[in-house]
């Protein structure tokens, strides 16, 4: 079982996907920080100081904070803003990630194109085919 459980882990799919799982944590990070740092604030600026992230309703009586991280302390929220803004992440991540697809796309079908355009040479027909073989006898006697 721990050969198989060997052969499994080298296998190239599984190294790719672990390859993409950390690269995609790292990708997702970026884009927070975009979302969070960058465009929130311009939206944010737009809308007269509009801050999604600290939008919440109190689910509970116990709830009298202004900021979400305090409010989650003293109770139940539905935080939507929160929601929003993750929401957002989502959206710029799945078209990040569509661009890259479809780059990827257009790089696989100039190769195909290249390939089609560089055809191997069609073979000779059989009678071309049985003269060179009479040709190439003739010439080793």
């Amino acid at each position: 079982m721990l050969k198989e459980f060997r052969e499994f882990i080298a296998k190239g799919n599984v190294m790719d996907l672990a390859v993409g799982v950390i690269i995609g944590g790292a990708f997702a990070l970026i884009v927070k920080s975009l979302t969070d740092d960058i465009i929130m604030p311009i939206v944010g600026a737009i809308f007269g100081g509009l801050d999604f992230s600290n939008y919440f309703i109190a689910l509970s009586d116990g709830v009298t904070a202004n900021s979400l991280e305090e409010a989650r302390e003293q109770g139940a929220v539905l935080a939507y803003g929160n929601f929003i803004t993750v929401a957002l992440n989502f959206v710029i991540l799945a078209w990040i990630i569509f661009m890259m697809v479809k780059a990827v796309n257009n790089i696989r079908r100039s190769m195909e194109e290249e390939k089609k355009e560089d055809p191997a040479p069609a073979a000779p027909p059989a009678d071309i085919k049985l003269l060179t073989e009479i040709r190439d006898l003739l010439s080793k006697k």
